[in-house]
């Protein structure tokens, strides 16, 4: 459970909101309220693939990867350039775990950038502050 002050914390940086369970979920409630919750899902289908050490699971999520977030109308289709795309297309067919490595980096940075500076400023965000400000008040002044 986060207490107020790490829910305060998350302003430094998109990090500590992805590496923080209650953050994560907050932040994809709001990406999902402005139509972009693909961004953090693609992000944490990476961060797994990465972790993957069998070569036959490296195929097929990779190719799970690909056919959810990057191939043309793809279901979750993220927003990536055309040169980024165009290399993981022709490397697909033998993937590594770092094959995703620039389209991640590209999509991080623009959660960073665009879509995490909104989410502090969000009443999803202030509500989270709140909460966590009211549960701090009441454990430290139980005779109110």
């Amino acid at each position: 459970r986060s207490n107020a002050g790490e829910t305060v914390t998350w302003s430094e940086s998109v990090d500590t909101v992805l590496a923080n369970k209650e953050g994560l979920a907050a932040f994809r409630t709001f990406l999902k309220s402005e139509f972009s919750e693909e961004n953090v899902e693609f992000w944490l289908a990476c961060e797994d693939f990465k972790k993957t050490k069998s070569s036959t699971k490296i195929a097929s999520k990779a190719r799970k990867i690909y056919s959810d977030f990057i191939q043309a109308d793809a279901p979750k289709e993220i927003n990536i350039d055309f040169h980024t795309k165009n290399d993981i297309s022709e490397n697909i067919s033998e993937p590594t775990l770092s094959c995703f490595d620039a389209a991640q980096r590209s999509v991080y940075s623009l959660m960073a950038k665009d879509s995490f500076p909104r989410f502090l400023r969000s009443e999803v965000y202030k509500e989270l502050v709140k909460k966590h400000q009211d549960r701090n008040q009441k454990r430290w002044l139980p005779f109110l």
